[in-house]
């Protein structure tokens, strides 16, 4: 459908891009750095590019995300409704996606008429709803998208994308946000946000002179062809198709209250029990799994486990002996990797029947912060090796794991990747950073996970949920305490290691809670 200046036209009528009234509604590489994943309020920090922390059995997102729409005429107040929702839900993870990413991409006849005010960003041709229902179809499963970033300077997209996680609510938010019968299937609250036309006339004219560059005779004009014969046509219908209009937009803190009710009231009713009670039940009788090797216990490891296990070791052993475990421990990784016959010519002048690496590369990921103290291993005997990392940290309200930071190298989905902690003990955390590897597409039977010691709950737990991911360690203990320290276990590795003090908040996977 092209996006020219018909928008007055009955050509595309509002009754052939939207389903019936009546219709029946389905119930249901690194965070960006040029626009930061977080929503600060006056008394925390709400996150808006994370994902839920727990999964199934199979690890898949144990429930869908709760998906709110947002729909109103330009410059109607939908942001501001947004970050009031955010605010007053208490959520920590939330996605925030705008209709105004999914422009189409202009053709040169358009981009001219872009430039003189002379196309309709108004229309729905102008938006890419194939690629919007694709990303928010995703999103609502809890799987990682990448969002195309428009520039309205330029009016095209940027080359770069940016990279968005499910969460546990999403609000989108458009003007045409209710315009698409596929689009609609995937929200479950509609809202309308109705502002007085002058209002949004004089926000426009602000945001498009100071913002977006434009002329104030441009951006009326563009208002009085596009905008507002727009709105009567495709927008200001669809009120009908919402569940709460809000007037007066962001101001209205009673509708506001009343939708922040109902998703709480959807939310709790979404509620299952965690993995962890499922996984610690399911499979404590268990033998270990096939997938799991651990490193022979010859002598020297046994004695290199005496010496880090042992609480008196002080600082500077205990780090030379780690390093020494993690070279062992890492070495025998490699032999996990797949190889081919190679025959080379010896200096004499003979061939040498060898083997050689059968794979496109290797990367290193590793779980900060004490997964990190693996990487000089990793490096020292993998020449060009590339690393990410994966901050991933517990909640101390809920105890479960959330994803902070990420960072991994581009085009991994062919690497063979190396994941490395330095303990597991439930396997939450590592189950969450297998999950982050396979969003960007790295195979299963790719990854192996790597740890100096593992808890049987956190192999079970890994196993169970992605049985094609190794599992190598140099010692498995048998047990977890009430506050999930590995029985005999280590200690807190990461605190050993960098000489920090200890925490009474403990992460599943030895992580330091954040410190902001």
């Amino acid at each position: 459908m092209s996006s020219r200046s018909d928008s007055g036209s009955g050509e595309d009528s509002l009754d052939r891009l939207l389903p019936p009234t009546g219709a029946p509604r389905r119930k249901s590489t690194s965070l960006n750095t040029t626009e930061p994943p977080l929503l600060r309020t006056g008394t925390r920090t709400v996150y808006t590019a994370g994902r839920p922390p727990w999964y199934d059995e199979h690890g898949a997102q144990s429930k869908e995300a709760f998906v709110i729409g947002l729909c109103g005429g330009s410059a109607s107040g939908k942001t501001t409704v947004a970050n009031k929702i955010i605010e007053a839900l208490d959520v920590p993870w939330v996605v925030l996606l705008s209709m105004d990413s999914f422009y189409k991409v202009l053709s040169s006849e358009e981009q001219t008429l872009a430039a003189s005010n002379d196309y309709n960003f108004d229309h729905p041709g102008a938006f890419d709803f194939e690629l919007l229902v694709a990303t928010l179809r995703k999103l609502k499963q809890g799987r990682s998208v990448k969002i195309p970033v428009y520039d309205f300077t330029t009016h095209g997209r940027q080359k770069d994308w940016k990279n968005v996680y499910g969460a546990s609510v999403i609000i989108f938010e458009g003007i045409m946000s209710f315009a698409d019968k596929e689009l609609l299937q995937l929200l479950d609250m509609k809202i309308f946000v109705d502002t007085d036309s002058d209002i949004r006339l004089v926000r426009r004219l602000r945001r498009d002179i100071t913002e977006r560059g434009r002329d104030i005779e441009g951006v009326i004009k563009q208002y009085n062809k596009f905008v507002k014969p727009a709105f009567e046509q495709y927008i200001e219908p669809t009120m009908r198709l919402a569940d709460i209009v809000v007037p007066r937009g962001g101001g209205n803190m009673v509708a506001i209250d009343l939708i922040v009710q109902h998703v709480h009231s959807q939310l709790e009713e979404q509620r299952e029990l965690t993995v962890r009670a499922l996984l610690a039940s399911a499979q404590q009788t268990q033998p270990l799994p096939q997938t799991l090797s651990v490193l022979e216990s010859t002598p020297q490891v046994k004695g290199l486990h005496t010496i880090i296990r042992n609480k008196e070791t002080s600082r500077d052993e205990f780090i030379f002996y780690s390093k020494r475990l993690m070279r062992l421990l890492i070495e025998h990784a490699l032999t996990f990797l797949p190889s081919q016959p190679s025959v080379v010519q010896t200096p004499q002048g003979y061939e040498y029947e060898g083997r050689s690496y059968n794979g496109k590369g290797i990367t290193g990921v590793s779980v900060l912060r004490a997964g990190e103290t693996m990487e000089p291993a990793l490096r020292a005997v993998c020449k060009d090796v590339r690393i990410g990392k994966i901050l991933i940290q517990t909640n101390i309200d809920s105890g479960e794991p959330e994803l902070h930071y990420l960072r991994l190298p581009k085009d991994i989905s062919e690497d063979h990747v190396i994941l490395m902690d330095s303990t597991v003990s439930t396997g939450a955390a590592a189950m969450m950073a297998v999950r982050v590897l396979l969003d960007h597409e790295v195979q299963e039977e790719n990854i192996a996970l790597v740890s100096l010691l593992m808890a049987e709950l956190g192999v079970h737990s890994v196993a169970y949920a992605f049985p094609k991911v190794k599992i190598i360690t140099t010692a498995v203990d048998k047990s977890l305490d009430d506050l999930l320290h590995v029985i005999p276990g280590i200690g807190d590795f990461g605190d050993r290691y960098f000489g920090t003090d200890g925490s009474d908040s403990w992460s599943d996977e030895d992580h330091e809670q954040p410190s902001c």
